[in-house]
């Protein structure tokens, strides 16, 4: 279920796992290994900025092209 009260700027893990083209598990982990940081929600429904995410979608494909 999504977050009705998402601020601007910010996406679900949802969004987020989409966007990287990764599992939910999948951000869990880059969340436990310090790649990415919640930037708001709860604990069971977590936000991620969209700079940070998109960040991180650079440096994928950037890995997979080089």
């Amino acid at each position: 279920m999504e977050s009705q009260n998402l601020r601007p700027g910010h996406l679900t893990a949802h969004q987020t796992a989409r966007q990287l083209g990764i599992s939910l598990n999948g951000v869990r982990q880059l969340v436990r290994r310090g790649r990415l940081q919640r930037s708001g929600g709860s604990p069971r429904q977590p936000w991620y900025a969209v700079q940070d995410v998109t960040t991180l979608a650079i440096e994928r494909h950037q890995g997979k092209v080089a």
